[in-house]
């Protein structure tokens, strides 16, 4: 947990944009829990790293998954996990500040992203949430990985929960961005107000065959996710080829059905399948997490909850917990903000 002095010492070594990602930060600590002194992550200018070097493939489950790994092959491990519509490249940062530490950082591209593929064609591309979240079980399984942290935002978020909840065996600590993001599809068909309506834009246009078209072709693709990336994170001064180095991900064959079904299922616009009906049924429950966890919000992300303290969805969080507003950041959070993000995994794993 971020103490005063850590947080000033952390504060001292930032300059440039690196201080935005840390001075802004506003931690709201909600457990009486204490922690084992956590180092402090060496801060960054969001934007030093651009690439990962060789990725790696392997079978595990449905898939063969694309991965990056950085880190000693002995260190405990942390799996990274983006969101929609992002890629790996969303950790290019937090990977080598938390390899530093001597973690084992494994960031996959999820199902329909990048290098990762289905090992069959007649597979049904389901992208439910129980689905992926057995994804990364079965990873960790062909891994040989018993327990990691798990850390991630958006898509992410919704599946470090959601194993967090249902397998808290395999998890040792958990970062969540937005909180507690298990979908509960009754819940869903009720309306929100307006505006937060108006946030989910996209997710009512994939409702329709044009959007489906949209997700189909690369160009309208693109230019949709860009759209996205500049309402979502209206502070975020990226540049060209960063977005482009994440669009590469969005050529995979299966991305459109993947995304498509997404949202449609979340709206129960699409069924899900048989197999994991347990599963959602258990989810629907919204089953409390009990591992140690930091949540994280974003001020300037349209998807934060007002006030931004957390308070939403606290109660769903009954273990060793802290909760932390990061100002001036909008969704994209890790790429964002590195260095704040790094130092909740190494601060959680302290708890």
């Amino acid at each position: 947990m971020m103490n005063r002095r850590t947080f000033g010492k952390t504060l001292g070594l930032a300059t440039g944009a690196a201080v935005a990602s840390l001075a802004g930060v506003q931690a709201f600590p909600a457990s009486a829990a204490t922690s084992r002194t956590a180092p402090t992550v060496p801060a960054i200018t969001p934007g030093t790293h651009t690439s990962f070097g060789p990725l790696k493939q392997i079978k595990a489950g449905l898939l063969n998954v694309g991965y990056a790994e950085m880190g000693p092959a002995r260190g405990p491990v942390v799996i990274c996990l983006h969101g929609w519509p992002y890629d790996i490249h969303s950790f290019v940062d937090v990977a080598p500040l938390l390899a530093a530490q001597g973690y084992r950082v494994i960031v996959p591209y999820l199902r329909g992203h990048g290098t990762t593929r289905f090992l069959s064609s007649r597979t049904f591309r389901n992208a439910q949430q129980s689905a992926i979240a057995l994804d990364i079980i079965a990873l960790m399984d062909a891994l040989k990985i018993d327990k990691a942290v798990l850390a991630g935002f958006d898509w992410g978020s919704r599946t470090a929960d959601i194993i967090a909840a249902l397998w808290p065996q395999r998890c040792k600590a958990l970062v969540s961005v937005s909180g507690y993001l298990i979908t509960n599809l009754a819940a869903n068909l009720e309306p929100l107000p307006p505006k937060a309506e108006y946030a989910w834009w996209y997710q009512y246009y994939f409702a329709t065959e044009r959007g489906k078209k949209a997700m189909e072709q690369p160009d309208k693709r693109n230019d949709l996710n860009r759209l996205v990336w500049d309402t979502v994170s209206p502070t975020w001064d990226f540049d060209d080829a960063t977005f482009e180095r994440t669009a590469t991900a969005f050529d995979n064959p299966d991305y459109a059905a993947i995304v498509i079904h997404n949202y449609r299922w979340r709206l129960s616009l699409a069924e899900g399948e048989r197999r994991y009906d347990a599963l959602e049924k258990r989810l629907d429950a919204r089953p409390v997490i009990t591992v140690p966890t930091i949540t994280m919000d974003a001020e300037r992300d349209p998807f934060t909850p007002a006030p931004g303290d957390g308070s939403s969805y606290r109660s769903m969080f009954t273990g060793a917990y802290e909760h932390r507003l990061l100002k001036g950041i909008g969704h994209n959070l890790p790429q964002e903000a590195p260095t704040a993000f790094a130092q909740a995994v190494v601060d959680v794993d302290h708890f």
